[in-house]
């Protein structure tokens, strides 16, 4: 073996336990990078997976005196997000893909799209220093569904740059091109993210205690069925969209509308709170079945502004339920 990786750390670790041991404080924020570059929880668990397989296979290379651990990690990243890239394309939200709909209109699945995906939370909880300094607007799904938008390079060089501080000379290595290169991708993803409206450190919300009211509330009037309950909790122009559906639609009066239509099929609902993409409210619904038991049936994620609720985006998809750790049946 290399003497490189045959060193003993100030624990006394040999050169295998201390290159496993340097690597493993970066495993958080590599995730909620590979997710801002796919846009899906599972992937972005699997590549960085695989981002640590090809690191520990490739040890001997490392050599700190060329650059640091974190910078070498990246790369690796990097590149294997931008193999996944090729191969399974963007995975944008209904609401930056199709055109709005009516709110009655029939459901169409979009059976060839890959949709963006809600991050956990819990994925991004860890003792690691480095996730505690993760960016939580960064992975909002708005900036994430923005992204997707963007080709490999210009996404690699706006977050590497904008969302983690690298510099452009650490940009480069990472992106295996040229400082010039990266400034000028970097150039066209921020005009592009002007133009649809997304500005990442601009992101304004209430706080966390403010938001958790808003969504109590939607919660109680939810799981009474109460459409103008609901309807007072939204703001004027929000969104409601449902990937894997094409279906979504914009205004309080619409999603009044579609909400009554829901409620029709069936009135008794249980939800479960959780958390994603950097502390955005939610929760799982369940809904009554003929035998007496509650199946799952959507993870809504909200989006909330000082004047309400503004967007609702609701999956229902079982990679999105598992990757929440849901049960499919709650018997009550």
């Amino acid at each position: 073996m290399s003497t490189r990786t045959r060193v003993i750390d100030g624990d006394g670790r040999d050169g295998e336990q201390a290159f496993e041991y340097r690597m493993e404080p970066f495993r958080t924020e590599l995730l909620a990078y590979c997710y801002r570059m796919l846009g899906s929880a599972h992937d972005a668990e699997d590549l960085v997976q695989e981002t640590y397989l090809r690191a520990w296979r490739a040890r001997d290379q490392y050599d700190p005196n060329r650059g640091s651990m974190r910078t070498w990690l990246y790369r690796i990243a990097t590149n294997v997000c931008s193999t996944a890239l090729r191969a399974r394309g963007a995975r944008p939200l209904p609401s930056g893909f199709v055109a709005a709909s009516e709110p009655l209109a029939p459901l169409v699945r979009g059976e060839h799209a890959a949709w963006l995906q809600p991050l956990p939370d819990s994925l991004l909880t860890s003792d690691e220093p480095a996730a505690a300094a993760i960016d939580r607007g960064s992975v909002r799904l708005a900036f994430a569904s923005a992204l997707q938008h963007l080709s490999a390079r210009q996404r690699g060089a706006l977050i590497l740059r904008d969302v983690l501080s690298f510099s452009a000379a650490e940009s480069a290595e990472i992106l295996g091109c040229s400082v010039a290169s990266v400034n000028s991708s970097l150039q066209r993803a921020r005009a592009r993210l002007r133009d649809a409206g997304v500005v990442q450190e601009d992101v304004a919300e209430p706080s966390l205690g403010d938001q958790r009211v808003w969504i109590e509330r939607y919660i109680r009037a939810f799981e009474r069925a109460d459409v103008e309950a609901l309807k007072q909790l939204l703001t004027d122009d929000v969104i409601m969209e449902m990937p894997p559906m094409l279906h979504w639609f914009r205004g309080r009066e619409n999603y009044g509308l579609f909400m009554h239509w829901v409620f029709e099929a069936g009135k008794d609902w249980h939800t479960v709170e959780l958390a994603a993409n950097g502390g955005q409210p939610g929760f799982a619904a369940y809904r009554r079945a003929a035998d007496g038991g509650y199946e799952l049936h959507t993870v809504q994620i909200f989006t909330v502004t000082a004047e309400g609720i503004s967007r609702n985006s609701v999956f229902q998809d079982p990679e999105v339920f598992a990757s929440f750790g849901l049960a499919t049946r709650i018997d009550r």
